[in-house]
């Protein structure tokens, strides 16, 4: 069988089996309930694999690698350690807490849970109005699957563009969050096994001594704090802002929503245990970026260096073009496992906390969640038609602002058991969004981590002064809750 043949034949079985799984997941999807969150009869460590193959996406298997590849070991401890501590505090922190609130209020949405804790709708509407900035990662994804779909294949970008978001829809169409979940466990079982492949292959390249590899590139490139790095030169913008914008980014719909197809919380160790360890792995992803520098590659579009690094090492002889067919179609799952998640979760909150709550209940939720991720799709391919240069940054700005403005309302709710007061949540999102937005599109602050943090910062000083002058103030007089406690 030439490598042609098995491209195309490995190819077709790949997409038979995902529709395979959704027509299944299809079967099960009876409501916009089980569309949005299933209903509660999955493995834990099914989810568990699922959201790590969410979190690690396009932008740890195809993008990021590209920022270690500039900048080094700085970018590599940005992503790779300050950001995996991140994700592991935000869930041993939150998981109880939202699991036990969104358990009892039945809450589909990140939306709806802030409805459930705080009782306000007006609230509950502008975060399902930022939560539409996910966009800005469905535009990396389909930007980063079509650059791998031209590696794979003799199409142009624009066509490679289409034909992912095609794929893509057609089976989320059919099956929802059961399609979401069987296709991530298939395609998070796949990301596994090729990363450990590229790790183990590719580390000939840092010898027997990878920092004296990594200094013959250059002292700076070496360094944890790389001083003529614009985005990651100091501790700060290396590990603090790392492991805090990484936090706030596990609060994201399609991340945290992932809490509430546990069945109790007994499951909870064994889903968080499978997510960091799956999570740790996908890491080793970002050795790519050094493996590119250390082979000599002149690469020129950052966001093309994983492509171009594969190329380099397997297209050469048969065997290698074959291996390069699965680590490929790995790499387009590994896009497609978080483009799915976040297309139910935004298909979802766009009929739960937008639609409903202002027309109530006179439409078919479930058909128009499916005619809404249509909608999205349109939308995702527009802005990615021409995409910005650094599509990893561009992404960066409009996730990273939703993950700020998050911070306080979900940390706080969760944490804190009495209620609080409405002004002073909304205000510290607030003072979130426009901090990180006018740090970051004002040209301020160029890592887009840095001005989320700064903006994180910000929202939390608001927040405690509020809750501070507002106990104050109260001290002595009957206040009526402001909002539901999460132990109601």
């Amino acid at each position: 069988m030439t490598p042609e043949l098995f491209k195309y034949l490995v190819t077709t079985a790949y997409v038979a089996l995902v529709f395979y799984l959704s027509w299944i997941g299809m079967r099960r999807t009876r409501d916009v309930r089980g569309f949005s969150i299933g209903n509660k009869d999955m493995s834990p460590y099914v989810i568990g694999i699922t959201l790590a193959a969410s979190i690690a996406s396009t932008a740890t298997f195809v993008i990021n690698p590209g920022f270690v590849y500039v900048h080094g070991l700085s970018a590599y401890l940005h992503y790779g350690v300050a950001g995996s501590l991140g994700i592991l505090t935000a869930f041993l922190v939150l998981t109880r807490g939202f699991l036990r609130l969104g358990e009892s209020h039945n809450a589909l949405t990140i939306p709806q849970w802030i409805y459930c804790r705080y009782r306000h709708r007006g609230l509950s509407l502008f975060f399902a109005v930022i939560n539409l900035l996910s966009i800005t990662f469905v535009v990396l994804i389909l930007v980063g699957c079509s650059l791998l779909v031209t590696g794979l294949f003799p199409v142009e970008q624009k066509t490679a563009l289409v034909l992912v978001l095609l794929f893509v829809f057609s089976y989320v169409l059919m099956g929802g969050t059961y399609a979401h979940a069987y296709t991530n466990t298939l395609q998070g079982v796949m990301m596994m096994a090729i990363t450990a492949l590229l790790f183990v292959q590719g580390f000939k390249y840092l010898g027997d001594d990878p920092l004296a590899a990594l200094r013959a590139i250059g002292a700076d490139y070496a360094a944890p704090f790389n001083p003529s790095s614009d985005l990651y030169f100091s501790f700060f913008s290396v590990f603090l802002s790392g492991f805090v914008v990484t936090f706030a980014l596990m609060l994201q719909p399609h991340i945290l929503t992932k809490v509430l197809y546990l069945r109790s919380e007994r499951d909870i160790g064994r889903f968080i245990g499978t997510t960091v360890v799956v999570g740790t792995l996908f890491t080793l992803m970002l050795m790519l970026g050094f493996y590119a520098r250390l082979a000599g590659l002149d690469i020129g579009t950052q966001d093309t260096v994983v492509r171009e690094y594969l190329i380099h090492e397997f297209a050469g002889d048969a065997l290698g073009q074959y291996l390069l067919v699965l680590i490929f179609l790995t790499l387009l799952a590994a896009g497609m496992s978080t483009l799915d998640g976040i297309l139910v979760s935004l298909s979802a909150m766009v009929v739960n906390d937008i639609v409903e709550p202002l027309f109530g209940n006179r439409i078919n939720g479930l058909a128009l969640s499916r005619w809404v991720l249509v909608g999205v799709g349109i939308i995702g391919v527009l802005l990615a038609w021409n995409p910005p240069p650094l599509i990893g940054l561009f992404a960066q700005k409009g996730v990273y602002g939703l993950a700020a403005a998050s911070t306080v309302p979900i940390l706080f709710g969760v944490l804190l058991r009495r209620a609080l007061p409405l002004w002073v949540v909304g205000g510290a999102a607030g003072v979130a969004l426009v901090t990180h937005l006018g740090l970051n599109l004002g040209g301020l602050v160029a890592n887009p981590a840095v001005s989320a943090t700064w903006a994180i910062a910000a929202s939390l000083l608001v927040a405690l002064a509020g809750l501070g002058w507002s106990r104050w103030f109260s001290a002595g007089h009957d206040v009526p809750d402001a909002a539901t406690s999460p132990s109601a």
